[in-house]
């Protein structure tokens, strides 16, 4: 039928989603002077680290002060939007609609991986409702428009490694397992914390390919060598300015002392931070980043040792928090909030959360295959945040995985065996080595 071909068409999901997001940031900048959208999403360390650049003082002063060189996150994003400074000028409108636009195009594209990481799993109809799903999915709606940060490039570029991660299991071709490496090494330059899934799904990758012809150990440490070369520049860039190693960014004790200390549950985040307390940016400045890393790492440590009990209620907390998309007390504040807007968000959230547990267990008990690499995303990745801070944005690498494990999870609901085979019919995440036909629609 033209409608069900209409409903599973990628082009389709694509257009749909950049509607949203462009109806959306327009929605968001049109109550809004040009002169506060001009500086004000800028003037975060992205921002402040592009103004930098793109005024010629380098990689430095995260803090909208001169601060000197900074290793306080990885160069990525900000030489992106130190492009877009040199391109439409230094805080200037044109430069925060292009900055959008970027985000945008992340957002939107993370569609393709998703779907064709859908059909690879569970067929025609779970990847379409993955990427409709991704498609109208509140946070990145928002966060597209609204943070200017790597958040929508670091999820596309999520998806796409666990997209090419399901297919270089297939392959021995050395061309694959480079690229491989080249997208992991500028993965780790743009957001350091998908670090965590790299030995999980390269492992995973050995696992699966230990059987076919060819050295699967050596293709991988291939791999792992390329990503390490490309992140060795930024490495030696910052031994050179520091004298220390760092091999990616300087900013974790900061954000285990934000999460960490006695004032945590009193005051937001934003008011202990440095880029908004002066008392903190004169500390930072009188001993230097690193020292003041090294002090604030030191007051968490010795806070989580000194009270673990206070410190077991703030991961918990957090947890709630990480998977209801910033709140954690979700049903009071639905509950208390007017706003249905915010109750939707909230609703959507909680209901991907719950979703993508089921995802996992539906294919879990399917035997798939993909079980594996798809739950350590969800599993895995969030674990450094339950121990720092829970943010929407830093959730939103892995809600491309989240939103497909819901539309697995979906699936399951129309049928009581989904992904299960007919007798001209087996989904991919049921095949055995020797049964190994295209997928047709599963769900």
């Amino acid at each position: 039928m033209w409608v069900r071909s209409t409903v599973l068409s990628l082009p389709l999901i694509l257009f749909i989603a950049v509607c949203l997001r462009l109806g959306f940031a327009w929605n968001y900048q049109h109550p809004r002077t040009r002169q506060a959208l001009s500086t004000i999403p800028f003037l975060s360390e992205p921002g402040n680290i592009a103004y930098s650049l793109a005024t010629g003082r380098g990689f430095s002063s995260p803090f909208r002060v001169e601060t000197g060189p900074t290793a306080w996150m990885t160069p990525v994003y900000p030489l992106l939007l130190a492009g877009i400074f040199r391109l439409f000028g230094i805080y200037t409108f044109s430069s925060f609609i292009a900055a959008v636009l970027l985000n945008i195009l992340f957002s939107v594209l993370t569609c393709v991986p998703i779907f064709f990481i859908g059909k690879r799993i569970a067929g025609l109809g779970v990847a379409a409702g993955a990427a409709w799903l991704w498609a109208v999915f509140p946070n990145a709606i928002i966060l597209s428009a609204e943070t200017l940060w790597d958040q929508s490039l670091a999820a596309l570029l999520a998806a796409t490694i666990l997209w090419a991660t399901l297919a270089l299991a297939e392959s021995q071709r050395l061309r694959d397992w480079c690229g491989y490496g080249f997208l992991w090494g500028f993965a780790l330059m743009t957001n350091t914390a998908l670090i965590s899934l790299l030995p999980f799904v390269l492992g995973w990758i050995v696992y699966r390919t230990r059987r076919q012809a060819g050295r699967p150990l050596d293709l991988a440490a291939l791999a792992l060598a390329i990503a390490a070369a490309c992140c060795t520049p930024w490495t030696v860039r910052n031994y050179l300015v520091f004298h220390r190693f760092v091999p990616f960014r300087s900013a974790l004790g900061l954000s285990l002392w934000l999460g960490n200390n006695i004032h945590t549950e009193d005051f937001p985040v934003g008011r202990m931070h440095p880029i908004s307390s002066s008392i903190e940016r004169a500390e930072y400045v009188q001993v230097g980043e690193f020292d003041y890393m090294r002090i604030k790492e030191r007051e968490a440590l010795q806070f989580i040792r000194s009270h673990p009990a206070i410190d077991a209620h703030f991961i918990g907390n957090r947890f709630i928090a990480f998977w209801s998309g910033g709140t954690p007390a979700p049903f009071k504040d639905l509950l208390r909030m007017r706003s249905n807007w915010f109750r939707f968000v909230l609703l959507f959230n909680l209901a991907a959360a719950v979703s993508a547990l089921f995802g996992i267990v539906t294919l879990y008990r399917r035997h798939s295959e993909y079980t594996f690499p798809l739950a350590v995303f969800v599993i895995v990745f969030p674990c450094a945040y339950y121990l720092t801070l829970a943010i929407p944005r830093y959730r939103h690498p892995i809600d491309p995985v989240v939103l497909l494990l819901a539309a697995v999870a979906v699936a399951a609901l129309k049928t009581t065996s989904p992904l299960a085979s007919s007798p001209s019919r087996t989904p991919h995440c049921m095949r055995t080595p020797h049964n190994r036909r295209r997928p047709d629609i599963a769900a």
